[in-house]
């Protein structure tokens, strides 16, 4: 008897609650927090164009974890290191671009993903990064991972 009131109560609870749940997912980030967050992935991604690899580890937060093909990079540090040998040399090993951004409703986290394309300008991946807001209201990425582009043949 016990166990069937408890479980009513918490039927009750989930039921008066769905409303709010309705409403709190037709709520929209504003075209602002996308708009930063794709001027932020933009100006990094600029970094690789402009074979500025001091400015590239500053998009990167702390703990960010870069996953990759064959390892993972975990901290600013270890992916900055990593990434240095892409930024050697005059010309970019590749470029990418941001072609779809979403921020969660709370405004702190965010994802960016689009194309990756060889120095000849051939689609070669796609990106998908996790930005996260920093107290002072700039971004950092804290995940990143690309894959491949799928053949259509």
């Amino acid at each position: 008897m016990m166990a069937r009131s408890v479980i009513t109560s918490l039927c009750v609870v989930m039921l008066s609650t769905a409303p709010l749940q309705s409403v709190r997912s037709q709520t929209t980030p504003t075209n602002d927090s996308r708009a930063s967050v794709r001027r932020a992935e933009s100006a990094f991604a600029r970094t690789m164009a402009d074979r500025d690899h001091e400015a590239f580890s500053r998009f990167l937060a702390p703990d960010a974890i870069f996953i990759g093909s064959t390892a993972t990079l975990r901290g600013g540090s270890e992916i900055a290191r990593g990434w240095k040998k892409f930024y050697e040399g005059a010309d970019a090993p590749f470029s990418w671009r941001p072609e779809q951004v979403e921020v969660l409703e709370s405004g702190d986290l965010a994802l960016s993903s689009g194309p990756v394309f060889d120095a000849d300008g051939k689609q070669i991946g796609t990106f998908n990064s996790i930005w996260r807001r920093q107290a002072d209201g700039t971004w950092r990425v804290v995940f990143d991972k690309g894959c491949c582009v799928c053949d259509d043949d």
